[in-house]
């Protein structure tokens, strides 16, 4: 079991990385949008039907209860969230940790173009200033990027476990009998 929750979450980390890394890449050093992003991570984090698929099909003999179900999955979402956090980390560190500055930056021009002023303006930058600091703090950046990613294989961990406990549904393919 712990192989297939490696497998499918290293899988599903690679699959997130290159995706993200890829809309970076194509994007001129702009992060994209966070709709693409969250496509990305529900396309990679399938694997965990995948991977809970197989290991009913062929550890179990085709049946498998919700709750073991339900534990590989978030096996293989916490592996995939794990390889996302180091990802993210190593780009930060690649990049001299210059995303949030370029994130507050961002805001602070939207809120200009959008012509917020006077007070409003300020209590925007003190906000971006404040969350600047704090985005400093490995303490805080970890959990809020796994906040990121984990809720996301929590609910295809559920999904994928109320559906598979049934084992009709996607039945394990039968062998024809060497006749």
């Amino acid at each position: 079991m712990s192989r297939i929750i490696l497998t499918y979450g290293l899988i599903s980390g690679l699959v997130i990385i290159t995706g993200i890394i890829g809309t970076i890449v194509a994007g001129g050093g702009d992060h994209g949008s966070a709709w693409l992003g969250y496509l990305i991570m529900l396309v990679a984090l399938s694997s965990i039907l995948v991977g809970v698929k197989q290991h009913r099909d062929q550890a179990l003999g085709g049946v498998i209860t919700f709750r073991r179900a339900f534990l590989l999955g978030l096996g293989i979402a916490a592996v995939a969230s794990a390889a996302y956090i180091a990802a993210w980390e190593v780009y930060l560190a690649m990049t001299g940790y210059t995303f949030m500055d370029q994130y507050a930056a961002h805001v602070l021009e939207a809120k200009r173009a959008a012509g917020v002023t006077g007070a409003a303006y300020e209590r925007a930058v003190s906000e971006m200033d404040a969350m600047r600091r704090s985005y400093a703090n490995p303490l805080f950046r970890v959990p809020m990027t796994l906040v990121e990613i984990f809720p996301v294989g929590l609910l295809i961990a559920l999904v994928s476990a109320a559906l598979l406990r049934n084992p009709k549904f996607l039945p394990a393919r039968s062998r024809p009998s060497a006749a």
